[in-house]
């Protein structure tokens, strides 16, 4: 080990396919015949879901004012229970 790095592990496994989600969205969605979803491509199948939804279909990140508003909607409610589990004086 190199001083003041630790040492490199394996590299974390991708997330695994959502199958579900691929299903639904090919076959219901884009209403495709399952040989038509399953003879295509990962980059075909992007496409087809860019024609459908826009290639934008995530929402923009969070901005610092959408934040303090969700912050000041909905705060965090510390009860009994936290003040019981975090209380070490």
């Amino acid at each position: 080990m190199a001083a003041g790095r630790p040492e490199a592990g394996p590299a974390p496994s991708p997330a695994p396919l959502p199958w579900d989600a691929v299903m639904a969205l090919g076959l219901g969605v884009l209403r495709l015949a399952p040989a038509d979803l399953w003879a295509m491509t990962p980059r075909e199948l992007a496409a087809a879901i860019e024609g459908v939804a826009g290639r934008n279909a995530r929402p923009p990140p969070l901005g610092r004012e959408r934040l303090a508003q969700l912050m000041a909607t909905f705060p965090d409610e510390i009860g009994p229970h936290h003040q019981e589990k975090h209380n070490h004086g």
